[in-house]
């Protein structure tokens, strides 16, 4: 058995590929338009996951938007994406930046998670041993949930 991707529903397939795109740093690796099933397939692989024979192998994110609106609930039901990151003070900055809301900032210098624009909760690890705790992400409190 091999793992192969995890599934998420989009309700704006723009907005969630600038999001997992543009803001967390993923890369396209395919997409299937279907006109039949009305649907549109964008799978994602994590930047390290390069090269021909790991992109094919490593686990992937698919984004299905389904083009007729539809409401979807339980987006914390899912429960959550985890991605390691090299510095997690970086990368948080970096999309606070980007105007995305930090819901449990890194204060461990090891975990925090934001939310994607359908309410998907991402957890962001630190490579790795934890960074030393540091201002601002030390006394920052957490917003809403994650």
């Amino acid at each position: 058995m091999r793992y192969l991707h995890t599934m998420i529903r989009v309700h704006n397939l723009d907005e969630s590929l600038d999001f997992y795109c543009n803001k967390l740093g993923l890369l396209e690796h395919h997409r299937m338009d279907s006109e039949a099933g009305r649907f549109t397939l964008v799978y994602l692989h994590a930047p390290l996951d390069t090269g021909q024979a790991k992109a094919m192998d490593a686990p992937l994110l698919e984004l299905t938007y389904n083009w007729d609106t539809e409401v979807y609930t339980g987006g914390r039901n899912f429960g959550h994406l985890a991605f390691e990151v090299d510095n997690i003070y970086q990368t948080c900055q970096k999309l606070m930046d980007a105007g995305v809301l930090i819901n449990r900032p890194p204060r461990d210098g090891h975990m925090a998670f934001v939310r994607s624009p359908d309410a998907i909760s991402i957890e962001l690890l630190q490579k790795g041993e934890a960074l030393a705790p540091q201002e601002p992400w030390l006394s920052m409190p957490n917003i809403g949930s994650w």
